[in-house]
């Protein structure tokens, strides 16, 4: 099969694509035909060998993957050759023609969805839906704002808040991306790289403040989050890039609570509630992911440059 291969750390010219041995299925096992694969920032942060966690070379990035189950192991009684498949984030080696997943890593894929659509889901969606409602306790008829909504992530959040009833004020760098939040639910559209961002973003979250906010970039936000914040109201920071100076009097003051997350950390049974979420969601139609460009395979490397640059509106994809 082909499949790309990492063998050092480094520049995105690292993404080479290779011929690698077909996976076979072992015990509890299945091989999924990758139609689609969804390009995330955490695979650009491994590559570059700047990542906490940093897989053993040589090696196949990615995790988030669509397709159809070719063949399946001893054992295996969830699923059935030709089922429509999409992969979590504890998947691996998904920038690849064929990968190799045990049957708890795969999810049914909704006919409404395209493939490409499929390998959105699994991490921007269920970062998005454990932000939310399992880190956020997101409640209908609060208040959310969304600190940088127009990528897989982002967009993923305004669709789950828009279905569940919040007042969603995002923000977006570019006049293309507002305009999608805009489409998915968003009520109020700010431009988080004006001058004068701060004071726009203090008159529309006016004197009662946002209930909850979700941080794509905390290193640069976090201090005017602070100032935005209703009396005990939630930051879930999803995304940061370096260190961020911060007057704790504005947490203390609203009695406010500074969350992370990471979907690393989620727990099975969690992780289960939000792939069956994201199923029914994608089945009643609140869920649609967006799309920013499908490229193949061959363009890795120009998918992770892509990726780490601001301004693209939705889930880059890869096709095998």
């Amino acid at each position: 099969m082909k499949a790309i291969l990492v063998e050092e750390y480094g520049a995105p010219d690292v993404l080479r694509l290779s011929e690698l041995p077909d996976p076979r299925p072992g015990p509890g096992e299945v091989v999924v035909r990758v139609r689609a694969v969804g390009v995330n920032p955490v695979d650009a942060y491994r590559r570059s060998g700047r990542y906490r966690n940093l897989p053993s070379l040589p090696y196949t990035p990615g995790s988030d993957a669509a397709g159809e189950v070719v063949e399946a192991g001893e054992g295996v009684t969830r699923w059935s050759l030709g089922d429509r498949v999409y992969t979590d984030h504890t998947a691996s080696r998904a920038y690849a023609e064929l990968q190799l997943c045990r049957e708890d890593q795969i999810h049914p894929l909704s006919a409404r969805l395209s493939f490409g659509q499929g390998a959105a889901l699994g991490v921007p969606y269920a970062t998005a839906f454990r932000a939310l409602f399992q880190r956020g306790s997101a409640r209908p008829g609060e208040r959310l704002l969304i600190h940088g909504a127009t990528g897989g992530v982002g967009l993923a959040a305004v669709q789950l808040a828009c279905a569940a009833g919040l007042e969603i004020t995002a923000t977006g760098g570019t006049e293309d991306g507002r305009e999608e939040a805009r489409r998915q639910g968003a009520s109020q559209l700010l431009d988080h790289r004006s001058n004068d961002h701060a004071e726009r973003l203090a008159v529309a979250a006016g004197e009662a403040g946002f209930d909850l906010i979700l941080e794509l970039a905390a290193n640069e936000n976090l201090a005017i989050d602070l100032g935005v914040l209703g009396h005990r109201g939630r930051i879930v920071v999803i995304g940061s890039r370096g260190p961020i100076e911060i007057d704790p009097r504005a947490i203390m003051g609203r009695d406010a609570d500074v969350r992370g997350m990471t979907l690393f950390n989620t727990p099975a049974d969690d992780l289960a509630s939000i792939h069956a979420a994201l199923f029914a969601g994608t089945e009643n139609g609140s869920l649609r992911p967006i799309l920013a460009c499908e490229l193949p395979l061959a363009d890795a490397p120009a998918a992770h440059e892509q990726v780490m640059a601001s301004g693209h509106v939705g889930k880059i994809i890869l096709n095998p």
